[in-house]
């Protein structure tokens, strides 16, 4: 099994050299990057298994010894983040690919798309499995220089705008993380986790409260937690359909990851539960505000992930063992839910020619499918039951229950308030696009006028077909999505066995300390 970690990094970095090589040839890059992402998904699936069977594996890369080696550590969490982001990019490539079919190279050129896609999930991958700091930074910077090119496709002037700020907010959480890295190196005289994680202890608990904190906020950028989430709903909505959905699907995740084993594994014995109790509330109820006060569906969406990020750091804050393995059942839910919601305003899009909720209208006759394709991921986000939004939910409120501080219950409260106002906003918006009818829309908009100097409220484009493959492969999302519901109890019960090794850090550094030893 050890021979198979390093090719989830490895494959698409071959793959990524591979589809460069055929630049010329966009069918070849296809079926690259598609054999490839598929192949890391087997990969993955694979070694999910076999951790899931005995126990997680560490691997030091080229045998060096730790601390010179790289050490690549992949237990249930990594093996199962790398199957459900292997499976989405997958779906997601081949959105792209009808896109790029249908509006040539100039929205999405293909030939510079899949090298860089690849590197995306090379870059993710690497952060998932990373065993030792500074080569969860490298992951980082390899996703974050592939985004870079990613979200501004196309150079149009909005893009270039947004992708500047995204660079700017991106590099300043790197500088934070990097000296992170320096400080812990400079107290602990390591970077891999496995001994971080023994050595931590023997410091002040002050000097472990600074390293901490510069950690949480260079990953809480990442995250896009509040008050540091500001960049994002910018960002997201002016790049490709298929862009926006990966990164609304995995990038933020990958920051929420990295704080998962920043707080169960590097400093367990350092709590800043209460302050990222705070946290979590603010980032729920500031970005569903956001969304609420939205008039263009991307915008929106971005502002629910925002909030919905809030979710996730709820659960680590409640730091008991059935609170993590509802987080990571939380974190699956909705990495899929999101990125098919984002490629289901994408055919919005193309058949309305606008994603303003103040200008679509009428889409339930002329489209019906695609109000499917909308409808299903949107009730799901918003936590109706028995769909796993409301299973991860409930999962997390009836962990804060058994804590029952009145802390706990005031993120109870907030967290059912932001659950329903999701599903208004989103509600509202398949009320305006899909129900309302011509001869309904002077009513209406003025009923909703308060939105009319939102963001983006008046935009509107060209019209444009939607391919087969488009709707085939949101369709194949949207069916992802109701398989979590179906399969809810066996993906649940290995989310609590995640949650089980999580609250018992020497279980999570075990193998990798034998490697470092």
């Amino acid at each position: 099994m050890d021979t198979l970690v390093p090719l989830l990094v490895g494959l698409p970095l071959l793959g990524a050299a591979v589809t460069l090589v055929f630049g010329r040839r966009t069918r070849l890059q296809v079926i690259v990057t598609v054999g490839t992402l598929l192949a890391v998904s087997v990969i993955a699936t694979i070694l999910l298994l076999a951790v899931d069977a005995d126990s997680a594996i560490a691997v030091s890369v080229g045998g060096w010894p730790v601390p010179f080696g790289i050490v690549l550590y992949v237990d249930r969490l990594a093996a199962l983040l790398v199957l459900v982001s292997s499976l989405v990019l997958v779906a997601v490539l081949l959105f792209s690919v009808g896109q790029g079919a249908a509006d040539g190279p100039d929205e999405t050129p293909i030939s510079i798309f899949n090298p860089s896609y690849l590197i995306l999930a090379a870059g993710i991958f690497n952060a998932f499995i990373a065993g030792d700091l500074f080569n969860l930074y490298v992951g980082f910077e390899i996703l974050l220089v592939a985004s870079y090119v990613l979200i501004t496709l196309g150079s149009t002037e909005s893009r270039i705008r947004t992708g500047s700020v995204y660079i700017v907010v991106s590099l300043v959480s790197s500088i934070l993380f990097l000296t992170a890295i320096a400080m812990i190196y400079g107290a602990v005289g390591t970077v891999n986790m496995a001994q971080i994680a023994e050595r931590m202890a023997e410091l002040p608990q002050e000097t472990q409260l600074v390293l901490h904190l510069l950690l949480v906020v260079a990953f809480g950028i990442k995250a896009a937690i509040f008050p540091v989430s500001f960049w994002l709903p910018d960002s997201y909505p002016t790049a490709p359909a298929p862009v926006t959905a990966v990164f609304a699907g995995l990038l933020t995740k990958v920051g929420v990851y990295a704080l998962i084993r920043t707080e169960t594994q590097l400093f367990a014995s350092n709590s800043i539960d209460t302050l990222l109790l705070i946290v979590a509330l603010a980032t729920m109820i500031v970005g569903v505000l956001g969304a609420v006060a939205q008039a263009e569906l991307k915008r929106i969406l971005s502002f629910t992930l925002v909030s919905h990020v809030g979710y996730m750091i709820f659960g680590l804050a409640i730091a008991t063992p059935a609170a993590y393995g509802a987080t990571v059942y939380y974190i699956v839910h909705h990495i899929i839910v999101q990125t098919t919601l984002f490629l289901a305003v994408g055919l919005i899009e193309r058949r309305a020619g606008s994603t303003s909720i103040l200008r679509v209208k009428g889409l339930m006759k002329l489209a019906p499918i695609l109000a499917i394709l909308y409808f299903i991921p949107a009730i799901n986000l918003g936590g109706l039951p028995p769909m796993s939004g409301f299973i991860g939910k409930v999962a997390l409120f009836e962990a804060a229950a058994d804590v029952g501080t009145p802390i706990m219950i005031v993120l109870i409260i907030g967290g059912i308030v932001t659950s329903l106002l999701t599903l208004y906003a989103l509600m509202r918006a398949w009320n305006l696009a899909f129900w309302r009818e011509e001869e309904d829309s002077t009513d209406t908009e003025a009923r909703i006028s308060y939105l009319g100097n939102a963001p983006a409220a008046d935009e509107q484009q060209e019209r444009r077909r939607i391919p087969r493959i488009m709707t085939v492969a949101t369709g194949g999302m949207v069916a992802v999505t109701i398989s979590l519901t179906v399969f809810a109890g066996p993906l649940y019960a290995l989310c609590d066995r995640i949650g089980a090794t999580l609250s018992h850090p020497v279980q999570l550094v075990e193998i990798e300390s034998e490697v470092s030893g």
